[in-house]
């Protein structure tokens, strides 16, 4: 399919717009520099006025740009990649001097400025993989969860995790548990299927038609509107 930057698309979008939360679905960290990253983020956060998320994950092989370009492939690399970046992110996102010396990165203290607007950091959702114990425990550092689970059913179980094993914020944002799928452009046929989801306990929804998108199907599901079923958001 025909792929465009993300950021420098929704650098375009933050400039376009004043209420939408912007992010994309999903950066993986392990095939950039974190300290890019950490710049791309903060300057996108204040062109949006403190806008962004930060969804990430160890990235999908399907994508060439891995393994075609001699990126790390095995799952092991890219899980120690991610956890590294996202300490690095937030060391460099406090404006203070921050050193870091791990198995995949080592650098002096450097200070980052300025800090992104969102205090004390951009809200980062990490992709979670139910039931692996691991991938859950990651994401309760952080401030949502980017849900890999088949149905509503899944989305339960992970809330009732989250409210077991997360009782209290972290980084002072509320945690989010993002659902997935497709709906149609229609928004009363797209409550019926989000509606279970959002029963459930998902705070978002992800409009992810990954096989067939096109520019206009995505224009005409905007347009659309959200669905309407009461307590979605997203």
């Amino acid at each position: 399919m025909d792929t465009y930057d993300p950021w420098v698309v929704m650098a375009a979008m933050a400039m376009r717009t004043e209420r939408v939360t912007l992010g994309a679905i999903v950066t993986p960290p392990s095939r950039r520099r974190p300290w890019k990253l950490a710049r791309e983020t903060m300057t996108l956060d204040r062109l949006s006025n403190g806008r962004l998320v930060l969804p990430v994950g160890i990235g999908a092989l399907d994508d060439s740009a891995f393994g075609n370009v001699g990126e790390p492939t095995d799952a092991k690399t890219r899980a120690e990649l991610l956890d590294e970046t996202l300490e690095i992110l937030e060391g460099l996102w406090s404006g203070e001097p921050y050193a870091h010396e791990g198995a995949h990165y080592r650098f002096g203290a450097m200070t980052f400025r300025p800090t992104p607007v969102q205090r004390p950091r951009i809200p980062i959702w990490v992709v979670g993989a139910w039931p692996n114990e691991r991938s859950m425990r990651r994401t309760l550092r952080y401030d949502g969860i980017v849900a890999q689970v088949a149905d509503a059913a899944g989305i339960r179980a992970i809330a009732d995790y989250v409210g077991r094993e997360r009782p209290t914020e972290t980084g002072g944002h509320p945690f989010e548990i993002v659902a997935q799928g497709t709906t149609p452009p229609n928004a009363e046929a797209a409550a019926v299927i989000v509606r279970p989801y959002a029963d459930a306990g998902a705070t978002w929804w992800i409009d992810a038609d990954w096989d067939v998108a096109t520019v206009e199907s995505q224009r005409a599901r905007i347009l659309a509107g959200p669905p309407s079923a009461g307590n979605t958001a997203g």
